[in-house]
């Protein structure tokens, strides 16, 4: 059974920085993306980051494309999420997920996505 479990969030001030850690375990496939999301008080969830399995491809929503950095560790063991110059529109719970056999039109798609980790908050603010 394939386990997500998060670490990292908490609050900044803005232009601060932040890291938020994915750790994946139990997954039989090595042919997958692990994915961020968040959802804001009040809005939808929203597609972030995206880091696919094995070639390393990233993607990024416009909005934090520059600022944000998606990376993982040579084992695939753990994905992180480096959030600089934070705004306060980045206030959000954050969620990282897996995709088996993703393609490129369903990285951004949140339904595409099987397993899910715990969530973790985000607050910027001064």
């Amino acid at each position: 059974q394939v386990q997500l479990v998060q670490s990292g969030g908490g609050l900044v001030q803005p232009g601060g920085s932040l890291k938020l850690s994915c750790t994946v375990s139990g997954s039989t496939s090595n042919s997958y993306a692990v994915g961020w999301f968040r959802q804001a008080p009040g809005k939808e969830h929203e597609f972030v980051a995206a880091i696919r399995r094995p070639n390393g491809a990233t993607f990024y929503r416009d909005s934090v494309k520059g600022r944000f950095t998606i990376s993982r560790d040579n084992a695939w063991n753990t994905v992180s999420l480096q959030m600089n110059r934070l705004e306060p529109e980045d206030t959000a719970v954050y969620y990282c997920a897996r995709q088996v056999n993703p393609i490129v039109s369903t990285i951004r798609d949140r339904a595409r996505y099987d397993s899910w980790g715990q969530g973790t908050q985000v607050v910027v603010s001064s």
